[in-house]
């Protein structure tokens, strides 16, 4: 089962790659933000993460109920959570001029 996290938006760091740090459940990581192309999206934002991308921007209610709804999955709750963990996105070495 692929779920979608809600994250809180931390910093935008990349506005040529299009990438951001969100706080998921107290694990920070980097994101895409492409696909929000024309939100104005800025610091403190809620997001609908899935795959390391932003889907949407939600508010804070909705996402304070989506993670406590998420708990209540279990396992495949456990095993996104995982998986956000291990996550990793960064700009490609092209881009950084490495």
């Amino acid at each position: 089962m692929c779920l979608g996290i809600p994250g809180q938006v931390v910093e935008l760091f990349d506005s040529e790659n299009q990438l951001a740090t969100v706080d998921v459940t107290g694990v920070r990581r980097s994101i895409n933000i492409v696909l929000l192309e024309g939100e104005h999206l800025q610091e403190g934002d809620w997001v609908l993460i899935h795959v390391g991308f932003a889907l949407s921007k939600i508010d804070e209610s909705e996402a304070l109920l989506t993670l406590e709804a998420l708990k209540l999955v279990g396992q495949a709750y456990a095993d996104e959570m995982a998986a956000v963990r291990q996550s990793r996105i960064a700009p490609s070495p092209s881009a950084t001029g490495g």
